[in-house]
């Protein structure tokens, strides 16, 4: 099963559990994500201590190959956003499995 999470629902926790505003929650939601992205197209890299590091990478363009039809055609350059979570964020993930 595929859950995903979304940015309303991310404001509703806000709301419920911090107790601002809906309004509120949205900007401050909105201010956190458009910091991180500004950041990391400035520096190509943002390191959130005990969260993770999330780093932009540039890809040269290439041949790819679709598998089921064998049609090769060429993937233009662009940049990717790598995560590299902490060791903090992976032993709580795994505190489960313990």
């Amino acid at each position: 099963m595929r859950f995903n999470l979304t940015k309303k629902e991310i404001i509703n926790s806000i709301y419920m559990q911090i107790g601002f505003s809906k309004k509120i929650s949205e900007s401050l939601l909105e201010d956190f994500l458009s910091i991180i992205l500004n950041e990391l197209i400035k520096n190509k890299k943002v390191k959130i201590s005990k969260f993770g590091t999330f780093t932009l990478r540039f890809k040269k363009s290439r041949i790819g190959r679709n598998p089921k039809t064998l049609e090769k055609k060429i993937i233009k350059e662009r940049n990717v956003i790598l995560f590299k979570p902490s060791t903090e964020l992976k032993a709580y993930i795994n505190i489960n499995n313990e």
